[in-house]
């Protein structure tokens, strides 16, 4: 019922004065109409009179003024010059640190990819792997190991450089084994091209190391990997790194016998892959396979993948940084070759993806996620020597056979030589980082590489024209990073062995390694055996 006392809404109603029939005649809605015209039409010419005072398109930002003179706004001829030299070496230092950015994002990349592969009782230390890795070889790299690879190297001419690395040691005039200069990055190295180039070559270091700890994983000890990081970033890979990028013999092989350029790697199938594939080989054999892995008669079983979509999202976070990887070995964004070194580097690995894949589902009857994913991962490492050097045809048959090399790589390994491999590692950087040597001196297509190494004209291969030089010297290459990173590193791990013992026990790696070595589990809400 309605309220019918005092102040009640009946009593208030009765009681209030009659609406105005329209708005307009409102006092109130007039002025406040008249007060929003007016803030209209002062905040349109307030607002219109901002956007012409800047420079919205960009056209006239930047000029005479902005040059470096002695008069300004009136730079002389010279003082262009210098000005436009600067514009050109910041350009590039820029382009090779962006580029050594991303490849430090695959870090993360490998990291996701190995502990996906393996079982889910070891997940923490087998990130904690690739992890670790980088900071030891952050240390180890800057002590000693830029000084090996690159403190020969000679004068970083498209970055600008002002002075040399030229300490190179020679066994005779032309033959170089390593570089010294450079220790610390102190003294002339103290310099910021070389700290930009020491960046760049850095990472590119970490994927070499990181790739023994899929291999190894699952039963490898945590103590000995240290050890292992610190020999591998300071002394194998830079060493075997300045033969051919620091120059080393190997890359003087067209100077010194006539062998094509040399030896060609454009941005590491050999120096990061094949190496990393064979240390990961050594350290396999010598740690011996998982618990489990072989039946009595030798027959190898499946160990499931505790998870395929975090590995296939490795995958996918690598392709990216292989932009990168590949894409800023130019070191020179004047060096427009980087739109066809990205191109090629996308068609070899989607290539190789697919014929892993159809390769596998004729064969067992299903499309194996993880040998897709492994396919991958094949063309990527195979293109990443001759990716500056062919043309999209030929990354399409070398992204294609890689795939097919990986899947039976991995039947061999695992069959055949009976070396437990979780991931793969070794098919994919070893086996297909050599083919990726072999590739260089078949399908380069002499577009690209005049002055390379100090020899005239363009990288090309036997199918094109070249002869047997360039195939020579990247055969000689395959041959030198296989023995030299198998032999040192088996050597290594077997007084490692000795000395310090590199597998955990059986009844830790039965329960997994995460809470005996690390203290930790990945899933401590539920036990993952």
């Amino acid at each position: 019922m309605m309220s019918s006392r005092p102040g009640s809404a009946r009593t208030l109603w009765a009681e209030a004065p009659p609406h105005p029939r329209g708005l307009w005649s409102r006092p109130s809605f007039r002025r406040a109409l008249v007060a929003a015209l007016l803030l209209a039409v002062v905040s349109t010419l307030l607002f219109a009179g901002l956007a012409y005072a800047g420079d919205p398109t960009g056209a006239r930002t930047g000029g005479a003024a902005d040059v470096a003179a002695r008069v300004a706004g009136k730079p002389s001829t010279d003082e262009l010059a210098a000005e436009l030299g600067h514009v050109k070496a910041s350009l590039n230092l820029f382009f090779v640190v962006f580029g050594g950015a991303l490849v430090f994002f695959m870090q993360a990349g490998f990291a996701l990819v190995e502990t996906g592969f393996c079982r889910s009782k070891n997940a923490v230390h087998v990130i904690m792997t690739n992890f670790v890795i980088f900071a030891i070889g952050v240390i180890a790299y800057w002590a000693v190991g830029f000084a090996l690879e690159f403190g020969g190297v000679g004068r970083l001419a498209t970055l600008g450089a002002t002075q040399p690395l030229d300490g190179l040691a020679q066994v005779a005039d032309g033959w170089g084994v390593f570089g010294h200069t450079g220790w610390f990055l102190s003294g002339r190295s103290y310099d910021v091209v070389i700290l930009g180039f020491f960046f760049f070559q850095l990472v590119f270091m970490d994927t070499a190391a990181t790739i023994p700890t899929g291999a190894m994983a699952e039963r490898w000890k945590f103590s000995s990997f240290v050890v292992y990081g610190f020999f591998m970033a300071a002394i194998v890979y830079p060493v075997y790194g300045s033969w051919v990028w620091g120059g080393g013999w190997l890359s003087a092989l067209g100077r010194n016998l006539g062998l094509g350029h040399g030896a060609v790697d454009f941005a590491g199938s050999g120096v990061v892959h094949a190496l990393g594939g064979f240390a990961a080989l050594a350290g396999a054999v010598v740690l011996g396979p998982r618990v489990g892995k072989f039946a009595k008669d030798g027959t190898p079983r499946v160990i499931l993948a505790h998870n395929l979509p975090l590995a296939i999202l490795g995958v996918i976070i690598l392709v990216f940084g292989w932009i990168g990887f590949n894409g800023a070995s130019t070191l020179a964004a004047t060096d427009m070759r980087f739109s066809v070194v990205i191109v090629n580097t996308f068609i070899a690995c989607a290539a190789g993806c697919l014929s892993a894949m159809f390769l596998v589902w004729r064969k067992y009857g299903k499309p194996d996620p993880s040998m897709a994913a492994n396919g991958m991962l094949a063309g990527l490492v195979a293109i990443t020597a001759p990716c500056a050097f062919v043309d999209t045809v030929g990354a399409f048959v070398i992204g294609l056979l890689a795939g097919l090399i990986v899947v039976g790589s991995i039947v061999v390994v695992e069959g055949r030589l009976k070396v437990d491999d979780p991931v793969g590692a070794v098919s994919v950087h070893g086996a297909c980082g050599l083919w990726g040597l072999l590739a260089v001196g078949l399908f380069a297509d002499g577009s690209y590489g005049d002055g390379l190494n100090g020899v005239a004209g363009g990288v090309t291969g036997l199918l094109y024209g070249g002869g047997f030089g360039q195939l020579g010297a990247q055969a000689i290459d395959l041959v030198v990073v296989a023995t030299w990173s198998f032999g040192l590193m088996y050597a290594f791990f077997k007084v490692q062995d000795r000395l310090q013992g590199i597998r955990v026990t059986r009844d830790e790696e039965t329960i997994g390694l995460d809470v005996p070595e690390m203290g930790v589990a990945a899933y401590p809400d539920s036990l993952h055996l």
